[in-house]
């Protein structure tokens, strides 16, 4: 097991005014962290991913569709093609930051929706480009693993049922399924028994409080789920995912309208303190 924790609590951009929180987040006990691959090109991730190895930190990375041009599910091949070439794009800037992982809600783009549930067309289309993908960030040693969200948020894919009957469709070996807290707060009837019937194939894990908040501070179930992934045989990373709410671009993006923590320390001390405690009491 590894424990990091994604930089998009600061920034959707890490640049070099940011790089003080990678020893920040080392000195927490962080083993790595996640950053958003939103903007930017290949060589831009290779400086971070240096400077990542200079704090001793690995990284995981996720990215987003970023707009209705860039849509999987879409009739129009245009826009299929158009999402697919975002998704290599998005897995050269990830081969270049040295991750692992690539995970997120890559399958539509956020808070578009049709009027009703995903269709078999929709399903037969994203699994197609997915595929696609999938074949090249296995030859870049990377697993996708897609992120399912409320139903707020998308339509696509809810529930981790939903995610893993859609990974079966896809049929490729460096494509899984990821699990949010946050999210499975939400839509799961069971969020612990789904995170136990999975976790052996569960490919990325998003620590995330109900409000977004500091983890340990709301209401999640932490010592079931934690007991749920490590008995059930997750071994990955447990990256704590919490929003701030003093960028604007940011509170934009995540709906998050006001303080959710104490201070910035107390979201990734007490975040990396509670992994690191409830992991080894569920052993």
């Amino acid at each position: 097991m590894k424990i990091g924790f994604n930089m998009l609590f600061w920034t959707p951009s890490v640049q070099e005014e940011h790089l003080y929180l990678f020893e920040k987040l080392k000195a927490a006990g962080y083993d790595g962290v996640e950053l958003e691959v939103l903007e930017g090109d290949a060589a831009h991730y290779r400086k971070l991913a240096r400077a990542l190895r200079d704090n001793g930190l690995e990284s995981t990375a996720v990215t987003i569709m970023p707009s209705e041009r860039h849509n999987p599910l879409s009739s129009d091949p245009r826009q299929r093609q158009a999402a697919v070439d975002h998704l290599l794009w998005a897995i050269e800037c990830a081969a270049a930051l040295e991750s692992s992982v690539l995970c997120g809600p890559f399958y539509q783009p956020l808070g578009v929706f049709s009027g009703r549930g995903p269709t078999e067309d929709e399903k037969a289309r994203a699994a197609e480009g997915h595929r696609r993908a999938a074949e090249v960030a296995g030859e870049a040693g990377i697993v996708l693993a897609v992120e399912p969200l409320n139903r707020f948020e998308a339509y696509f894919l809810n529930t981790l049922d939903q995610a893993f009957a859609y990974a079966a469709r896809v049929g490729h070996p460096h494509f899984g399924v990821m699990y949010d807290t946050f999210h499975a707060n939400i839509e799961e009837k069971d969020p612990v028994g789904v995170a136990a019937a999975h976790a052996g194939a569960i490919r990325h894990v998003h620590i995330s409080e109900n409000d977004r908040g500091t983890p340990g501070r709301g209401h999640v179930p932490w010592a079931a789920t934690f007991r749920a992934l490590r008995q059930g045989g997750y071994d990955g990373w447990l990256t704590v995912e919490a929003f701030g709410h003093t960028l604007p671009e940011l509170a934009a993006t995540t709906r998050v309208w006001r303080a959710l923590s104490g201070s910035e320390e107390e979201v990734y001390i007490e975040g990396y303190q509670l992994i690191a405690r409830q992991w080894a009491l569920a052993g």
